[in-house]
């Protein structure tokens, strides 16, 4: 843990593509062709994607609508080549921080084009600045008529159970994980094994109230007692499924779908990569630590016919 906090800490200093080269199994690419292929690649190994357009915090009107015009093409893609993939969407890069209206009807217009084609929109969550109004807006939604919208919830908050138990009336579809951001301790577990408690009791709470989870992790720990749960509420495989990043752990992921688990893997693509791969190395040291380990390991030379 302590080499991958240093990791993070030298990444600001490193080369812009060096880091771009450290990212690339991560990240499909800065355009929506690379998602697509990406995409392709996942489909034909039996696993589902979503596709997330990088780009958050926006600071102007136009600049989200920049960003709705970009998930109407990524509709458009999936449609026309025929990929088994939804989207993620990040509230932040319609608006939210700009105007509550305008974010709402930025994502409804997402929601929107997403329904007319059949497909399905998830609101991934941001930092605890951002949870209520998240919440909210998926409640407004669903009020309002739109069942292709799901939501994230993150084990770490304190809040999660309780936030599952006042939706249970919409039995949403929910992606948990963990969570990454780093949030004060009055509201967020910080003990490696409260996380893992709180991950399970949630994942339990969900299952119980006849959601449709997306059970997103890396532990292998978790994603054992993922399997255990399933088993004991006697879903069928299409009734949950599992979700990982790309390229994160995937021979976990591909021992999920020989055993035939659905996996799903979440692509993020665009011209903010770099932002994105920062703040994601930042947020999550771990991932760091793989993706060093995993770098040294293709640039030392082989031994013996093996790495």
């Amino acid at each position: 843990m302590l080499l991958d906090r240093a990791i993070v800490r030298l990444l600001p200093a490193v080369p812009r593509p060096l880091v771009q080269k450290l990212s690339s199994r991560y990240i499909a690419g800065p355009e929506l062709k690379d998602a697509r292929e990406t995409v392709r690649r996942l489909n034909a190994e039996g696993k589902l994607a979503t596709i997330d357009v990088l780009g958050e915090e926006v600071s102007k009107p136009e600049e989200a609508a920049a960003i709705v015009r970009a998930y109407r093409d990524v509709f458009a893609d999936i449609t026309e080549c025929g990929l088994d993939s939804n989207v993620s969407v990040k509230l932040t890069a319609l608006g939210l921080k700009l105007d509550y209206d305008l974010c709402r009807a930025d994502l409804e217009s997402v929601v929107a084009d997403a329904a007319s084609r059949g497909n399905f929109v998830r609101i991934d969550m941001e930092d605890s600045s951002t949870t209520d109004d998240t919440l909210r807006i998926y409640r407004d939604l669903r009020a309002a008529g739109h069942e292709n919208l799901g939501i994230v919830l993150q084990a770490y908050m304190r809040r999660t159970v309780a936030d599952i138990r006042s939706l249970a009336d919409l039995r949403p579809s929910v992606r948990l994980c963990k969570g990454i951001y780093v949030e004060p301790p009055e509201i967020a577990f910080r003990d490696f094994d409260a996380v893992r408690a709180n991950f399970v009791k949630a994942l339990d709470e969900l299952l119980a109230a006849g959601c449709y989870v997306g059970i997103a992790t890396h532990d292998e720990w978790l994603v054992s007692e993922g399997r255990r749960l399933v088993a004991e509420h006697e879903l069928e495989p299409n009734e949950y499924e599992f979700q990982m990043l790309l390229g994160v752990r995937e021979r976990l992921g591909e021992g999920l779908v020989r055993d035939g688990h659905r996996l799903r893997i979440y692509v993020p693509f665009g011209r903010h990569w770099y932002a994105y791969s920062l703040r994601r190395l930042q947020e999550n040291p771990k991932i760091a630590g793989y993706i060093a380990a995993d770098t040294v390991g293709r640039l030392l030379p082989r031994r013996n016919g093996s790495r």
